[in-house]
């Protein structure tokens, strides 16, 4: 199991001869909610005394530097230490800057310079690889812009930073739950067409039949009701998956920036008794899948709508 883990986390090469390089084992090496890279190394004895120290990451001929704070330990020993906001080059987010770093692989190094000018360049290890299961996974996506930045090891056991672009995808940020209508709220990610050209639709499960919206947009963010009256037909419950269409393109709305392992046990929904303007009443369920998809179950109470009708 270990193996097969580490064989999921490493990044291939082709050829061999592969040089060694000197390396450091970090104390500390991580992506934390997505988008935090944290570094902490202990300076090693050979390196004599420091006049400064960075993190570099280096992709072909592009390079990025990070000053390394000196932190004293109380057992006399000294951490280099650093911590930055990650963007992707082409989706830049906003708030704190940070590194942008382009997609691709990125080598981190530390390199030390004495206080008599001479320099010393190493890698930094691999962190260990998690391999037990948890409630949150160890990898997650920027929730920002859903670009994803990914530790990984080298063959020759060294870190390595994979940096990977978002793809277009529906966002489902929260739903409402009204006494009267269910709201949904929501962010389109790399988007490819203009936003007035997409549709909110629910597509019944095992029919194929749909029912369209057309939702309110703020930049990519967008709201809509679902059309619960026609999804309610007959006495049977029927089960709705909710998405975005535009042209020959369809995307499932769900949670997906998200480092949670098992969202269909953590984003738990009651049912909820809707009454509609023509005052028939529905049970309806709206509730996140295993797999962080939105989807809807609903059912007309019997006799609801003729008592309406009734009244009316």
């Amino acid at each position: 199991m270990r193996r097969r883990v580490q064989r999921m986390h490493t990044v291939p090469a082709i050829g061999s001869g592969i040089r060694p390089r000197p390396t450091l084992r970090p104390v500390h090496l991580s992506v934390l909610g997505g988008r935090t890279l944290n570094v902490a190394v202990h300076v090693p004895k050979s390196a004599g005394s420091i006049g400064s120290a960075h993190l570099e990451l280096v992709r072909g001929g592009r390079r990025h530097q990070l000053d390394l704070e000196r932190e004293a330990q109380g057992d006399g020993t000294c951490l280099l230490t650093a911590t930055t906001a990650l963007q992707h080059a082409d989706h830049p987010e906003s708030g704190p800057h940070g590194v942008q770093l382009a997609g691709g692989l990125w080598r981190l190094s530390v390199v030390l310079v004495g206080t008599d000018g001479r320099s010393l360049r190493t890698a930094i290890s691999a962190p260990p690889i998690p391999t037990t299961d948890g409630p949150t996974l160890p990898v997650s996506p920027s929730p920002l812009s859903g670009a994803q930045f990914r530790l990984m090891r080298s063959v020759d056991g060294c870190a390595i930073l994979k940096v990977r672009g978002p793809v277009q995808q529906a966002e489902l940020d929260s739903f409402d739950l009204r006494w009267d209508r269910i709201t949904v709220h929501g962010r389109l990610l790399a988007r490819q067409a203009p936003v007035e050209s997409y549709r909110a639709q629910a597509v019944r499960r095992g029919s194929g039949s749909v029912v369209t919206t057309r939702p309110e947009w703020n930049g990519d963010a967008f709201t809509f009701d679902l059309p619960l009256a026609a999804m309610a037909s007959g006495r049977r419950t029927h089960r709705w998956d909710v998405q975005l269409q535009e042209g020959r393109t369809r995307l499932k709305l769900a949670r997906r920036l998200t480092d949670v392992r098992q969202p269909n046990q953590v984003f738990r929904t009651p049912f909820r008794i809707i009454a509609l303007e023509n005052g028939s009443l529905l049970r309806v369920h709206a509730y996140i899948t295993s797999a962080g998809a939105l989807a809807v179950s609903c059912v007309a109470f019997e006799g609801a709508a003729e008592g309406a009708k009734e009244v009316a």
